[in-house]
């Protein structure tokens, strides 16, 4: 039956309150339950003069506000500020009423400018929201899952000049010349001496005109964009540790180092990562401080229908390796890259029968490399066969890379458009404290009231992996990949 209302109610007064219209399961409700945003007034209260001036916006609402536009995925500040006027629930839980005036969208920008740039206030309030998952005992960092997704800086492809710049020295530089050095002398090697540039080249780079603390990156099929990395660290749950933000064309090994030393704190005993993290540096250094890595399977590197390196075996006793025809190839140096190279008798190679498979070497020699390191690796292998080690990989998809694709689908992760790694740490730091409150705010709610004892849920069944991982990895099998 068609009916229609012959009343008009556009300009019906009525008498009720802003709390009365917003639905009572709106998420903004549960947030504010969850968390009390009082603890930003400490946060800046060194930022405002406290006894004379103008009054300012309130710095609750102020932060508020950019809170709104990421956790709803709003495109910019102007578009946040038009839905606000519109959205009682944004009103209510900013504490305007129906006739306060919602702030200028330039109102945050000028604040950030004269107050909040050059701060660490964003992370801090990442930081407090993570205290309050950890308080609720709903984090475990003791399993950790690593990885960076990129996000397209607002930076035109075609705006971009070449420069040189100095290439940037390893950070664990120092240390591997040491072991170098040590490797040649059991070897009967001199040292090597220092180059004589000083170490320090120079490589031409791709800088955006636009935004230069960016870098040009490309993956696959992707066309070239500058970017931005983003780092980032999760627990077995989805609950956001840690992030730190790099330029696009920076290598997630590369990167790991100063990452890692954030992370650092929360004293994982098993880190999952992917195969950008598999060299043998980081492989050392979470061995070394007794944590686990687990890495993928790698694909070998070389020619097609040449013998893979995998085909010649490695003898630990005298330091060699042999070939599939049973010849020797013996230690001849060891590179400034941390290298041992191996060599083969050109005069045995030069009747084998498979040399057309082995080396296009016009004199007939068969080289092969092994790393310093490479029993660290190796030692990686072994985890990585194991049963515990491929079920803790699979949950990558699970942890880590939901929460880049909630980031990205939800909360206009894909791209920034602010200019700056600076601004861009101001956008990683809200996106992930959104993320990370929203998930508290919906464990909380799933106790009971906004407070309860933390439920049990499936994170028994990954301690019990890891429990097994690690013991399943004791010092025999971990001294047998050493050796």
């Amino acid at each position: 039956m068609l009916t229609r209302d012959p009343k008009e109610k556009k300009d019906q007064v009525q008498i009720f309150s802003i709390d009365q219209v917003v639905p009572k399961d709106h998420i903004l409700r549960d947030i504010d339950k969850a968390i009390d945003f009082s603890f930003i007034y400490d946060l800046v209260k060194d930022k405002y003069c406290l006894d004379n001036g103008r009054p300012s916006i309130d710095p609750v609402l102020l932060i508020k506000i950019p809170f709104i536009q990421y956790l709803f995925g709003i495109r910019s500040m102007r578009q946040t500020m038009r839905e606000i006027e519109v959205n009682v629930a944004y009103r209510w839980f900013l504490g305007l009423d129906f006739y306060d005036e919602v702030p200028h969208f330039t109102t945050f920008g000028k604040n950030y400018t004269r107050r909040f740039q050059g701060t660490d206030l964003f992370e801090k309030i990442f930081e407090h929201i993570l205290e309050q998952c950890f308080e609720k005992g709903y984090v475990n960092p003791e399993l950790q899952f690593i990885d960076s997704t990129h996000v397209k800086a607002s930076a035109n492809r075609h705006k971009l000049q070449k420069v040189k710049v100095q290439r940037a020295t390893r950070t664990y530089q120092k240390e591997l010349m040491e072991e170098i050095n040590k490797d040649r002398e059991d070897h009967d090697k001199k040292d090597l001496k220092p180059p004589k540039d000083g170490g320090e080249k120079t490589v031409e780079k791709t800088v955006s005109t636009t935004d230069p603390e960016s870098g040009l990156f490309h993956k696959g099929e992707h066309k070239d964009v500058f970017a931005y990395s983003v780092q980032t660290s999760c627990d077995k749950n989805g609950w956001i540790l840690g992030y730190e933000v790099y330029p696009g064309n920076e290598n997630d090994s590369v990167t790991f180092s100063d990452f890692f030393k954030k992370i650092e704190s929360f004293e994982p005993k098993t880190i999952v990562m992917d195969a950008g993290y598999k060299t043998p540096y980081i492989a050392k250094t979470l061995l070394d401080k007794g944590i686990i890595p687990v890495l993928p399977y790698t694909r070998p590197k070389g020619l097609r229908g040449q013998i893979k390196k995998s085909e010649y075996k490695y003898n630990t006793k005298d330091d060699s390796y042999t070939c599939p025809e049973s010849q020797r190839l013996e230690y001849r140096t060891t590179n400034r890259e941390g290298y041992r190279e191996y060599k083969s008798d050109p005069n045995i190679c030069k009747n084998c029968s498979r040399l057309e498979e082995c080396t296009k070497s016009k004199n007939r020699t068969k080289i092969l490399t092994r790393h310093i390191w490479q029993n660290y690796i190796e030692a990686c292998e072994a985890i990585r066969y194991t049963q515990e080690g491929k079920a803790l990989y699979k949950l990558r998809k699970e942890t880590i890379e939901r929460i880049f694709g909630t980031a990205k689908e939800s909360h206009g992760f894909r791209y920034t458009t602010m200019v700056g790694a600076e601004k861009m740490r101001y956008k990683a730091a809200l996106t992930y404290a959104c993320l990370n409150l929203k998930k508290l705010t919906k464990m909380m709610k799933k106790d009971g009231k906004l407070g309860g004892d933390p439920r049990k849920n499936r994170g028994f069944i990954l301690d019990k992996v890891q429990n097994i991982l690690l013991n399943s990895l004791n010092e025999q099998t971990l001294h047998q990949a050493y050796a």
